[in-house]
């Protein structure tokens, strides 16, 4: 009879063993849901502009888009803010762009060209986002380049 007992006991042990197992395997098979990251922050790089521009002089403006991850669907927009000194800020050689208007970035390195419209010093803000609420801030300022009458030399 003991060994009977004894039988019984070590059969529900691994009754219950197996048991116990299984539903670790299910439970674990059960998560349904893959956390699929979409949101990542960025920033930007801007290669190294002139600090002065004369009137009508344009400048070069290279930035890329530095993201920490990468999701094929995140879309990244452009403003700018010009708040000393008038010109006009554009991409490669579309439409000058509006100030505080929203427009859309199509590739990650791009190029903007600034040029100036007075002769006095000038400063925007350029603000890139993304379709996350992501923003950063990037600010240019350029000193008024002085033409010399002389020869139609740039004086520094």
């Amino acid at each position: 009879m003991k060994s009977t007992t004894y039988n019984k006991i070590k059969t529900l042990f691994k009754s219950y063993l197996i048991f116990c197992i299984m539903g670790l395997f299910l439970q674990s098979c059960q998560k349904d849901d893959l956390e699929i990251k979409q949101n990542f922050p960025f920033e930007v790089s801007v290669m190294p502009v002139p600090k002065e521009i004369a009137k009508d002089e344009c400048v070069e403006i290279r930035l890329t888009i530095l993201s920490e991850g990468n999701f094929s669907d995140t879309k990244y927009y452009l403003r700018y803010f010009q708040f000393e000194g008038t010109g006009k800020l554009q991409y490669y050689n579309a439409q000058p762009y509006l100030p505080n208007d929203i427009y859309p970035l199509y590739k990650k390195e791009f190029r903007l060209y600034y040029t100036s419209a007075s002769e006095v010093s000038q400063s925007f803000t350029v603000w890139i986002s993304d379709s996350f609420g992501n923003e950063k801030k990037i600010e240019f300022q350029f000193n008024n380049k002085k033409v010399s009458a002389q020869n139609g030399l740039f004086s520094m």
